[in-house]
């Protein structure tokens, strides 16, 4: 049952349908425009052959005087053989609209009554036809050529059987060609249909096989532009898993040798003091002093991991409040100026305007220490950290400038992954764990801003973070 519901919701499915209304519509509709022309074409040109015997009886009665006298013979024998003819009936009338002739004698004598004599009467065309009843009744005024005026009406009612029976054999022939059309319809669609929709099943298929690990290369099925789009972002889709894969790999083998490294070292400096008897006491402060750097640095990396797990959290985490820029930037920089004094390095804020905007202070705060200093820690002694402020109508741009060694250019597309470091083996001297600009992205994003960075070896780094001024969540 559930497959055969899906069928009905399936693109196959509405491809039929269309493909049978493209292929029934047109038909009906040509159908019914050829019928309709041919009843036009066919009652126009009646009209016109009863108009045509109905001036030449209209120059006759007006020779004979008959709307005077209706006891001309050449008229009536005329006015008979006109309604046996064409199977009709024939009133005239006077200009006063009383019925002076009829070919069925049952109205001579009376005022005609009659919409179309009305309409004649002023000059109009007047005629009718009934599809129903299959009667075209024609109204001819009686006019001679040296006179203006009307001298009366010539009313004509005359079957049109003949039409309806063409038109009956043309409606029966139209059914029967929709229905043929219809069943053609419907095999075509169902063929066409079955070919539409094979490519999507092979993508199908594909995708299947490369889920279920049956298939290793990427899929390809080019016979659309459409299907080639699909392939194509859906492989994209894969290769960024795998990316996300290798680097959840490698996050996890980083954190693995990022942690055991201090209590290798911790281990090893407690066997040392355990498998000596008699220890000095300079030597064993010594190793008790190593041993708590090792722990304040693993203390350092839990620090850091349990703030990047913060990140990774839902923006609804974050604290919003509508703060002071400039007075944040200041506070930063001189919390970390004793830090750079030790290296004589120079903080230096510069603020282009005020700036306010709606920021999560602990985030934000870290983000930027982080920035400022690590271009303490890959600066040059005696070397400058440049902090710039400035806004427009919807931004604010924070730029953390340093004098600093420099990021190697194969490197600027590594920097905010975890653990990453641009010199791995000095990474000890400096100190940090590897996971200060990754943080710092994170925060940034949490925010909906974004950070660049420019650097060029032995010249110096530039980080450039834009953030709105307005938080929407």
């Amino acid at each position: 049952m559930k497959k055969r519901g899906s069928f009905f919701r399936s693109l196959r499915f509405r491809i039929l349908v269309i493909l049978i209304i493209l292929g029934i519509v047109p038909g009906v509709i040509v159908t019914n425009v050829m019928i309709y022309n041919y009843r036009d074409r066919a009652v126009s040109t009646l009209s016109d052959t009863v108009r045509d015997q109905c001036a030449i009886l209209c120059n006759l009665i007006i020779r004979e005087n008959y709307l005077n006298d209706s006891g001309s013979q050449v008229v009536n024998s005329k006015l008979e053989l006109f309604t046996n003819v064409y199977n009709g009936r024939v009133i005239l009338a006077d200009r006063d609209f009383k019925i002076v002739g009829d070919t069925f004698h049952t109205e001579e004598g009376r005022s005609l009554l009659s919409p179309l004599a009305v309409k004649c009467m002023k000059g109009e065309k007047a005629e009718n036809y009934d599809s129903k009843s299959q009667i075209l009744e024609i109204a001819v005024p009686i006019q001679s050529p040296d006179v203006q005026q009307i001298q009366g009406i010539m009313l004509v009612s005359i079957s049109a059987t003949q039409i309806g029976d063409v038109l009956e054999q043309l409606e029966q022939k139209g059914i029967l060609l929709i229905g043929i059309i219809s069943v053609l319809s419907v095999f075509l669609s169902w063929f066409l249909s079955t070919i539409l929709v094979k490519p999507l099943a092979r993508v199908t298929r594909a995708i299947e096989d490369l889920t279920d690990g049956m298939q290793e290369e990427e899929i390809c099925v080019p016979d659309y532009t459409e299907t080639e789009l699909i392939t194509d972002a859906f492989n994209k889709m894969v290769n960024r898993m795998k990316v996300l894969d290798e680097s959840r790999q490698e996050f996890v083998s980083n954190v693995s040798h990022e942690l055991k490294t201090p209590l290798t070292s911790m281990k090893v400096l407690a066997d040392s003091l355990v498998g000596q008897q008699g220890v000095p006491e300079e030597l064993y402060q010594e190793f008790m002093g190593d041993i708590t750097e090792e722990i304040d640095r693993e203390n350092k990396i839990i620090t850091d991991l349990l703030s990047l797990v913060k990140m990774d959290k839902k923006a609804s985490d974050v604290n919003i409040t509508h703060m002071d820029i400039n007075q944040l930037l200041e506070d930063i920089l001189k919390r970390l100026r004793p830090i750079a004094d030790k290296r004589n390095i120079d903080l230096i804020l510069d603020s282009f305007r005020p700036v306010e905007a709606d920021v999560d202070e602990v985030k934000f705060t870290l983000a930027i220490s982080n920035l400022v200093e690590n271009g303490i820690k890959y600066n040059v002694d005696d070397g400058w950290v440049r902090v710039s402020l400035d806004a427009d109508h919807k931004f604010f741009y924070v730029t953390v400038a340093d004098s600093g060694m420099g990021i190697p250019q194969d490197s600027i597309d590594r920097i905010f992954e975890r653990f990453y470091r641009v010199d791995k083996s000095h990474s000890k001297e400096i100190g940090g764990t590897g996971l200060g600009l990754a943080i710092t992205k994170s925060a940034i994003v949490m925010h909906h801003g974004a950070i660049k960075v420019f650097s060029k070896e032995g010249e110096g780094t530039t980080f450039s973070v834009r953030i709105p001024l307005s938080y929407i969540p």
